[in-house]
């Protein structure tokens, strides 16, 4: 499946996928600014921030804010929750405010989350993780997904029980992450016993995990049976590398620093001054970890410390613009 099929449109339920590379949920990654980038260099798919449903029933800021599609197509929403009726209710709003697509975390191994028993912790009950699932489906009229882990831990691989559940619950694609709660992103992830998953269920199946290079997404697919990849940290400090996995051309050198530069701007815009001043530094950490090789210390620490907006960004695009200039090696290399 690469690199032809990779670029090959599929659906979710009655929704076109453009292509099989999905930018995974990230919080504190995927809001809108990145999303923005990420479809306009060519990812098949993006999904938001993970979206809790009881707070945005109650109407957060922060919730509302997450849940924003500003027009991008297909929008996917991701929800996460312990509770039936704050999940369907969630899908209904999000749906209404313009969701094609609702997709369950059961995958996030945060503390946060799992503490409060949503993400990977309904993997450890799957009849209350269905009553979350079923819910959901009969809430709304868009399709609904799910994300998942192999498992809690490796005596509970239970991945392919739960997903072949949700399939006849009226799910219309999975997604495994090849790595149980307990190993959090320790490891590496075992793409091969994503394929247990797709020996169960006839719904579009993606496979996570490690995916970084065209070589990563053609062996995931061969060795997972799935139908598409989605890729996650991979993708940070690279907006666009979702869309280069799919075929779309990488962009030239000398550009980067000016599409960062715009990342931090459209950042600044969205949370405004000060909020995205903070919200940014991890990105702009990251942008330069991959394209500022020769940055010092102290002129790292100078652009991710500073408050003032304009200070910023003429130091942040100069230490990517002076990057550029090296040969394409040298910053691959970095």
């Amino acid at each position: 499946m690469f690199p032809s099929e990779l670029a090959a449109p599929f659906f979710i339920g009655p929704v076109p996928i453009r292509n099989r590379v999905i930018l995974a949920p990230m919080s504190g990654v995927t809001d809108l600014p990145f999303r923005q980038l990420a479809l306009r260099y060519g990812a098949g798919l993006v999904v938001t921030e993970m979206v809790a449903s009881r707070e945005l029933v109650q109407d957060t800021a922060e919730s509302w804010a997450r849940l924003k599609g500003a027009g991008l197509k297909p929008h996917m929403v991701q929800l996460a929750g312990r509770e039936a009726h704050w999940m369907a209710e969630a899908a209904k709003i999000a749906a209404d405010n313009g969701a094609d697509i609702i997709d369950i975390n059961m995958g996030c191994p945060a503390k946060k989350v799992i503490g409060g028993y949503s993400g990977s912790a309904l993997m450890r009950d799957p009849d209350h993780a269905l009553s979350l699932i079923e819910a959901t489906v009969k809430a709304v009229d868009i399709p609904v997904t799910l994300k998942m882990r192999l498992g809690w831990d490796e005596n509970s691989l239970n991945a392919p029980h739960i997903a072949c559940r949700a399939q006849q619950a009226g799910i219309q694609l999975v997604t495994i992450h090849g790595r149980t709660r307990m190993q959090f992103y320790e490891g590496r992830a075992d793409w091969d016993a994503i394929r247990a998953v797709r020996e169960v269920v006839s719904i579009p199946l993606v496979a996570n995990g490690d995916v970084d290079t065209p070589e990563d997404a053609r062996e995931i697919l061969r060795r997972s049976g799935a139908d598409a990849v989605m890729v996650g940290r991979g993708c940070q400090g690279r907006p666009w590398h979702a869309g280069v996995l799919a075929g779309h051309p990488h962009p030239d050198h000398g550009d980067i620093a000016d599409i960062a530069l715009e990342h931090y701007q459209m950042m600044l815009e969205f949370y405004g001054e000060a909020v995205g001043i903070r919200h940014a530094r991890k990105h702009l950490g990251w942008y330069l970890d991959r394209y500022a090789p020769t940055i010092t210390g102290a002129e790292k620490a100078g652009i991710m410390t500073s408050k003032d907006s304009r200070e910023v960004a003429a130091l942040f695009h100069a230490a990517l613009q002076a990057g550029s200039d090296l040969p394409q090696c040298a910053q691959e290399a970095a």
